[in-house]
């Protein structure tokens, strides 16, 4: 029994570990979008658009790359830089990560907070409704 539930801490850790693997911070975030939105992408010319969008110079946006890169988010072969991880992804880390943090893990806790001061249009209803179908199937 206990080795059963060192089994289960040691893969809890792990999987832990993979998702904030997928953690992103603002700018990395900012640059991911730029990558995502124009991938595939010549470096080169991901440096000009990060010197546009962002104000970045040459030297942070391969720093950034790099980092980036040894994290497993995007590839760099031949000046061609693509996402390994979808935005998708990512973006469903961040969700799940703040309705762990800030409302404990409880979806309806979350909602009750977002909804509060705010009304939905019939048509966002529903679409939420056919969400929340798709997820009870």
């Amino acid at each position: 029994m206990e080795e059963k539930k060192e089994i289960r801490e040691k893969n809890q850790i792990e999987e832990k570990n993979q998702i904030e693997e997928k953690k992103l911070y603002e700018s990395e975030y900012r640059f991911m979008n730029l990558i995502w939105d124009n991938e595939p992408v010549n470096s080169t010319e991901l440096v000009r658009i990060c010197g546009k969008e962002l104000g970045w110079k040459k030297s942070t946006c391969y720093t950034v790359l790099k980092k980036l890169a040894g994290r497993g988010f995007v590839k760099n072969e031949q000046a061609i830089v693509s996402s390994l991880i979808p935005r998708e992804e990512v973006l469903k880390y961040e969700s799940e990560t703040v309705v762990d943090r800030n409302f404990d893990g409880s979806l309806p806790a979350f909602v009750t907070a977002f909804l509060k001061d705010r009304k939905l249009t019939a048509k966002e209803a529903e679409e939420i409704r056919q969400m929340i179908e798709m997820a009870v199937k």
